[in-house]
């Protein structure tokens, strides 16, 4: 695996062969790598008007499911990123993008590492098919000059062939602030145990808010368990729906919402998780495709300084 920061500089073009916008990584399961078995490719190039932040190259026996390599990379300047996209091919089950922290800084440069190594300061995620997330104008994530990004990437081949592949993080920047800077925060449950009666399963998390905001997409992502997802905002006796769909682990999109939602203290947020486990073994919450989780990716505005699980609880909760 390795990283980059495309052309010496962030806002550099980059150099190398044609990529689609919003590459689908597949599911986890089956289908060939679009690659030659064995042979690591060099990284494609982003697609107009955007620059690859940070990759990283990888190759997958067969059979090598929940594997994970981390990378390490210090930014030079000041960077506002306005819209952000993941590099996925197949046997990307996810990334996450997040500012170093105690538990996450170290040199720069690609490492083995585990599902726990991830900055308490999210920028992005992605799951299997993420879509594109364009920022609202006049809004975008800082990233300090000299502050050290650490991308995460759960690879998973569950294939009886090799996988090679390039995964990571193109996005559009300026060297200018926007009038307003966000952040990304998740809200929901890590109290998830389905058994194995093949029936559905309702998991709901969330908490009582303590800040107000101004709330501008919602990223549903559960796993291959996963059926609907519902995110609910409740004001004294006033419940608004921020979210009422059906979750498709193949495509796993950002919704923006429009017009903005306003968020205030005190407001009570919801997540109800949908599932059907006909797997014949009980399921709990994990990072593996075959654990299940339940978050939605909240992107808001002013940026609080918020930890990522700023919103999640620990137990089931009352929808």
């Amino acid at each position: 695996m390795r990283i980059a920061l495309a052309c010496a500089t962030l806002l550099a073009t980059a150099c190398g062969t044609e990529y689609t916008p919003g590459g689908n990584g597949g599911t986890p399961d089956g289908g060939g790598s679009g690659v030659d078995a064995g042979v690591a490719p060099d990284a494609p190039a982003p697609p107009e008007g955007y620059t690859r932040l940070v990759e990283g190259s990888w190759s997958l026996p067969a059979g090598s499911t929940d594997v994970y390599r981390c990378a390490r990379l210090t930014v030079p300047t000041d960077t506002y990123v306005t819209n952000i996209q993941a590099v996925a091919p197949l046997g990307t089950h996810h990334t996450v993008l997040s500012i170093s922290d105690g538990g996450t800084a170290g040199a720069d440069g690609e490492y083995g590492c585990d599902v726990s190594e991830l900055g308490m300061v999210m920028l992005y995620a992605s799951g299997v098919g993420t879509s594109p997330l364009d920022f609202p104008a006049g809004v975008g994530i800082k990233i300090p000059a000299g502050t050290q990004i650490h991308l995460n990437l759960h690879l998973f081949n569950a294939s009886d062939m090799p996988w090679t592949g390039t995964s990571g993080i193109d996005v559009k920047a300026q060297p200018t602030a926007p009038a307003q800077l966000a952040e990304m925060v998740f809200a929901g449950s890590r109290g998830i145990i389905l058994l194995s009666n093949n029936t559905t399963t309702n998991v709901t998390g969330g908490c009582t808010e303590n800040k107000s905001y101004s709330l501008f997409a919602v990223w549903p992502h559960m796993h291959q368990l996963g059926t609907y997802m519902r995110v609910t905002q409740k004001r004294n006796t006033t419940t608004t729906v921020l979210h009422d769909g059906v979750f498709d682990f193949g495509e796993q999109s950002y919704y923006l919402k429009d017009p903005i939602v306003q968020v205030q203290s005190g407001d009570v947020l919801r997540v109800t998780c949908s599932y059907l486990n006909n797997t014949g073994n009980i399921v709990t919450f994990g990072e593996s495709s075959n654990s299940e989780m339940c978050f939605a990716g909240l992107y808001r505005y002013p940026a609080a300084g918020s930890g990522l699980f700023d919103c999640v609880s620990t137990q089931p909760l009352t929808p």
